[in-house]
């Protein structure tokens, strides 16, 4: 007899152990499910953050578009000469960063002022290139001959005057470029 009850006390402990066991397994997977479910929340809060600050960006872009008044900044784009057209497009970016201008306005601020070769070259362009300040600027250092040769042609032609010191010579040569 006692050898069935120990027997039976065995099976009883093991089968104690087995329910054990698979109580922690439960709870292992509840635990699991539940960071699972809390990823996917978290995943969510973030793409509802991202639409809103999204909707934002659209909403601010959209209502700078309507606030910026080309006619009230026009008298603000320096005034475009075809002698100075290496000049002219630094100015011009300084100005329109300190003003916080976007981007896609500067070519219209640019060719409301373009003259000569630089109005032709604008009309030329497509509407796709010619709202795009870098391609406008190109285009028409281009149509100028300011490319990198011809800014070292003008570096090595400086001659200083007579009435000049040699720092005010340097200091026209280093600007000039």
């Amino acid at each position: 007899m006692e050898k069935k009850e120990k027997e039976e006390r065995l099976e009883m402990e093991k089968k104690e152990k087995e329910d054990e066991f698979k109580l922690k397994q439960d709870e292992l997977k509840l635990k699991q499910a539940e960071l699972e479910m809390r990823e996917r929340l978290e995943i969510e809060k973030m793409k509802i953050e991202m639409a809103k600050e999204e909707s934002n960006i659209k909403f601010q872009s959209k209502s700078e578009h309507l606030n910026f008044d080309a006619a009230k900044n026009i008298r603000l784009v320096p005034k475009f000469c075809e002698k100075t057209v290496d000049k002219f497009f630094p100015q011009f970016e300084k100005i329109a960063q300190n003003l916080k201008w976007t981007k896609p306005f500067w070519t219209t601020m640019l060719q409301s002022v373009f003259e000569g070769k630089a109005a032709e070259i604008y009309s030329a362009l497509s509407s796709e290139n010619s709202s795009d300040y870098d391609t406008v600027k190109k285009e028409v250092l281009k149509a100028y001959e300011l490319v990198p040769e011809a800014y070292r042609q003008k570096f090595r032609s400086y001659k200083k005057f007579d009435s000049q010191t040699y720092v005010e010579f340097a200091r026209k040569k280093r600007i000039s470029i």
